[in-house]
């Protein structure tokens, strides 16, 4: 009967909630390890989101943002370490402003700059990283399918 009932519903047009894809990238020193501390530390977080670990937040161009767009993510976030704790010394700050040029690209092609977050989180950070996690997976939620790329 559980069956029958659910399929009613799918006809009287109900659909599922959206679930978001999200791709994070992971600064190797800080919030990759912050990322790792949410882990093992048994910190519930979205389950939404599929980290890529880069050596440095600055090494993300926006050709990395828009192809993960384009494969069918629906936000992008790009996590590295507090400005003054980069372990390239400056990578952060050029991760400011590549992300920047990347959000107002984003703009010119007519895709909603929040769908792109940038985020500081430090190895130790680990609540941090989940409370990220959960307030981008909700507001990327509210943004509705990004329906850029393929599945």
């Amino acid at each position: 009967m559980a069956h029958e009932s659910e399929g009613n519903a799918a006809m009287a047009g109900q659909t599922a909630t959206f679930e978001p894809r999200i791709v994070a990238f992971c600064c190797n020193w800080c919030s990759y390890a912050g990322a790792d501390l949410t882990g093992v530390s048994r910190m519930q977080y979205s389950p939404n989101i599929r980290i890529i670990r880069v050596m440095c937040s600055g090494r993300i161009e926006p050709n990395f943002v828009f192809r993960a767009l384009e494969l069918g993510a629906d936000g992008v976030l790009v996590a590295g370490c507090h400005i003054g704790d980069c372990h390239y010394i400056s990578g952060n700050k050029e991760a400011e402003k590549q992300i920047a040029r990347t959000a107002r690209l984003l703009e010119v092609l007519g895709v909603d700059k929040r769908r792109l977050r940038l985020e500081w989180i430090s190895a130790s950070e680990g609540q941090k990283f989940a409370n990220t996690v959960n307030e981008f997976t909700k507001d990327v939620r509210a943004l509705g399918p990004a329906g850029y790329g393929g599945k």
